[in-house]
């Protein structure tokens, strides 16, 4: 694997120390398929076929989707998912095009990017009816919702307790558009991205931060924060998470899709593989710490909206 930077939108690099980040360790490269010819409404694979990459793009402070690894490299639940898009690329196109993985700010710039077609795929991306207009959504990859972290003893989460406190949200996140409808009276305090949010909390520059629960609780563990707790107990909305492409790429979509299911499937069939790209991130002893038989029935259900899938003898794993 290699790592340049490609930042893709304005705005997308957040400051001079996360330039340097960037610059030096995010832009993933890798290997996915050979320039096939593509149909008319598949830009991004028509587009690739001339170019030879596809651009993957999303926030890389946002653990247990994406973060930094010991090494400098990107590692996280989207990123297992995106090697396992390389492999269904690969299987389907040959081995000419490659994707190259860029970081953004937040999921607002996330989506722009691909809804303009500056980008060709996002993984971790929470699901909105909005966005949906804009995207087209791959198979669930998960659950989420919003909820606040704080210290403890301070909030209790509910409507009323917010009330004339500082609120941490995300620039044009469903946070941010949130807050004003479930508190009036609570203070929005803007950030570009939810990791300088929480550092926010960390210095007391307010009193809890409203955002992804899932992200959140990932940066509680990364940075071993102590004193602090997610509240309530039940997200104010919840929510699906997925991968996205622009919209009109269904040849894409299909591979995306594959990709998604085979990996669903070999967690549940206990592939060794499998499950040693979902546990580190989702599972029990994982970075959210989920038990193994809520992820289980999620990946069921998931797999029952659509064909049962049969992966045939396992395969020998290639070393990374």
């Amino acid at each position: 694997m290699d790592f340049p930077a490609a930042p893709v939108a304005s705005g997308s690099v957040r400051s001079r120390s996360s330039r340097l980040l960037a610059l030096g360790a995010l832009a993933c490269l890798w290997s996915l398929g050979a320039a096939t010819p593509a149909s008319a409404a598949d830009a991004v694979l028509e587009q690739a076929a001339k170019s030879g990459e596809v651009l993957m793009v999303g926030p890389a402070d946002s653990p247990p989707l994406v973060m930094i690894g010991p090494n400098g490299e990107p590692e996280g639940y989207a990123i297992e998912l995106a090697r396992r898009i390389d492999r269904q690329l690969k299987a389907e196109l040959g081995n000419n095009v490659r994707i190259r993985f860029a970081p953004v700010d937040n999921t607002t710039v996330t989506v722009g990017a691909v809804s303009s077609g500056k980008a060709g795929l996002a993984c971790g991306v929470p699901f909105s009816w909005e966005n949906e207009k804009l995207v087209d959504f791959s198979l669930p990859i998960g659950l989420s919702g919003l909820r606040l972290l704080t210290r403890r003893g301070s909030l209790d989460g509910s409507p009323a307790s917010l009330a004339g406190q500082s609120i941490a949200v995300v620039e044009g996140s469903l946070g941010a558009g949130l807050l004003g409808s479930l508190q009036p009276n609570a203070r929005a305090v803007s950030f570009p991205t939810l990791a300088l949010a929480v550092t926010g909390l960390e210095q007391n520059k307010v009193t809890g931060v409203l955002g992804d629960a899932n992200v959140l609780a990932g940066l509680r563990h990364q940075r071993r924060l102590s004193g602090v707790r997610l509240v309530p107990e039940q997200p104010y909305v919840s929510y699906g998470v997925g991968c996205i492409v622009p919209e009109n790429n269904s040849r894409l979509l299909n591979v995306v899709n594959l990709a998604i299911a085979g990996l669903l499937q070999g967690y549940l069939e206990g592939r060794p593989e499998a499950v040693a790209s979902i546990a580190p991130w989702v599972g029990p002893t994982g970075v959210l710490v989920v038990p193994t038989e809520r992820v289980r029935a999620l990946f069921e259900s998931v797999l029952l909206t659509r064909e049962g899938f049969h992966l045939g003898a396992p395969a020998p794993v290639a070393p990374r």
